[in-house]
């Protein structure tokens, strides 16, 4: 399936670009989003109209996402869990409770916005998490991921 690209998109091209995508992706994905629209004569040219005030919306997206950036930029955020005494958690850290802490700094953030390409964090540790607001926009913060002192929660028994 033939689409035109209404914003750029990782890892598949521009805005403007014309590009082949499997039909589910164009047809269930990138349409319905307003990603994309499909390749015929009428939509070319109805674009190539609109090609100014499409970049110029996509050029204000990308300076929000890069003042966001310059926020986020450096941000540690610590995070409390409870682990065994070897170091492995009873559980996982994943994008929501990352970017709720990020949250709680003050800065605006949300899950999908956070990137583990590890998936979710099972120890104890120093992570370097990446933060993707746009195709051009990323940066990457620290999580510490800390064991709950389990002193505190055992002194009542």
């Amino acid at each position: 399936m033939e689409v035109i690209l209404l914003e750029k998109i990782h890892k598949l091209g521009d805005l403007g670009d014309k590009v082949s995508v499997r039909s589910g992706y164009g047809r269930n994905f990138l349409i319905p989003q307003k990603r994309a629209v499909p390749a015929t004569a009428a939509n070319i040219e109805k674009f190539e109209l609109q090609r100014a005030e499409l970049e110029s919306v996509q050029s204000t997206a990308l300076l929000a996402a890069s003042a966001r950036i310059e926020a986020l930029d450096g941000i540690e955020v610590e995070i409390t869990a409870k682990a065994a005494t070897e170091g492995k958690l009873y559980g996982s850290i994943g994008t929501a409770e990352i970017s709720e802490a990020i949250r709680a700094t003050g800065n605006e953030l949300e899950k999908r916005e956070v990137r583990l390409p590890d998936g979710p964090l099972r120890e104890v540790g120093t992570y370097q998490v990446i933060v993707h607001l746009q195709a051009d926009a990323e940066t990457s913060i620290t999580v510490n991921v800390v064991a709950e002192d389990e002193s505190i929660a055992d002194s009542g028994h």
